[in-house]
């Protein structure tokens, strides 16, 4: 056990190689981590994602008494910071915090410089979040359906707001129109906060907005909440229908928080990694904080996080094919 990397190289090449270098990849796999991680967040600092990346990179540190140092890398509507995870050594120590966009981009992007599939190891899933369907009280719709035949009664004069081109919310909002057979104009803002500004201020008819950003001011009697994504009501919003539950099928993926590590990333530390991820997102503490953002807890196994991956892709693809988004 006291051997060095040196020695163990040199014993590999006297034994053939095979097994003395699997002994190696046990022992280096078992004192995993043995020196500081790199937590890669592809958004800037401050934001939703950095927040989560942070707190669940703290407890790691504390658990494991190694540095978890926060790299943000935004850029490329997230890709600059996955490309770098993508193509970073798969040995444990540079980390992914992703979050939906990243199975999104495929379709709506000509070129991305990775494939998701290959490129990553599915690690855990964080937390799911929501978008809520909301418009401000000079919208006379009360319900998702008084709503619809609103837009119906005057097409193309309703509004709704993004925030940005590509985002789930932009998603959501084009499956709308196309679910309910409605014409609306997209306004596409940069970021959710000014948004949900304007949302406040009536300059928009509707918006899909969501619930982290949206959490804080869902007691100001400023807008009402018609419907919210995802399969499930929110534990903060149990008065709120789902869409499947108003009649609209399609709106059934959620947005996620995740964490991955680069592709071919050794089983014993994919698992090891994962683990403590869960334990820390269920710790009392943080689930608390995490839901205080209006975020929904999870903490999952890699094979679960890598279903996720698998079965929402294609409906996500569905959607940009149906509403034909092209970002390039």
């Amino acid at each position: 056990m006291h051997c060095s990397r040196r020695q163990w190289l040199a014993r590999a090449i006297a034994l053939g190689g095979a097994a003395a270098l699997g002994q190696w990849n046990a022992l280096a796999e078992s004192a995993y981590p043995s020196r500081p991680l790199r937590l890669v967040v592809p958004y800037p600092a401050g934001g939703g994602t950095d927040t989560v990346a942070r707190l669940i990179g703290q407890r790691l540190s504390q658990s494991w008494g190694q540095s978890v140092v926060v790299d943000n890398r935004p850029g490329a509507s997230g890709m600059l910071g996955n490309d770098i995870v993508a193509k970073a050594a798969p040995d444990g120590y540079t980390i992914l915090m992703a979050i939906t966009a990243m199975i999104q981009s495929p379709s709506l992007y000509k070129r991305v410089p990775y494939n998701v599939e290959r490129d990553f190891t599915a690690v855990s899933l964080a937390v799911r979040s929501s978008d809520l369907l909301v418009v401000p009280n000079r919208v006379p719709a009360r319900t998702l359906a008084e709503f619809i035949a609103l837009a119906k009664a005057s097409p193309g004069k309703l509004s709704y707001g993004s925030y940005g081109n590509g985002t789930s919310s932009h998603l959501h909002g084009e499956q709308l129109k196309l679910r309910a057979g409605i014409d609306l104009v997209h306004i596409p803002y940069k970021g959710a906060a000014p948004l949900v500004s304007d949302v406040l201020g009536g300059q928009v008819d509707a918006a899909f907005v969501d619930v982290s950003t949206a959490y804080s001011y869902l007691n100001s009697g400023k807008f009402r909440i018609l419907g919210i994504t995802g399969t499930q009501r929110h534990k903060a919003l149990p008065s709120v229908p789902t869409f499947a539950e108003t009649g609209l099928s399609g709106f059934e993926p959620n947005g996620w928080m995740a964490f991955f590590l680069p592709g071919r990333a050794p089983h014993d530390i994919t698992t090891k990694l994962s683990a403590e991820i869960a334990r820390i997102v269920r710790l009392p503490e943080v689930s608390q904080r995490l839901m205080g953002m209006g975020l929904q807890p999870v903490g999952s196994t890699p094979e679960e996080l890598a279903n996720v991956v698998r079965t929402d892709t294609p409906k996500w693809a569905s959607i940009v094919r149906n509403a034909q988004i092209q970002l390039d």
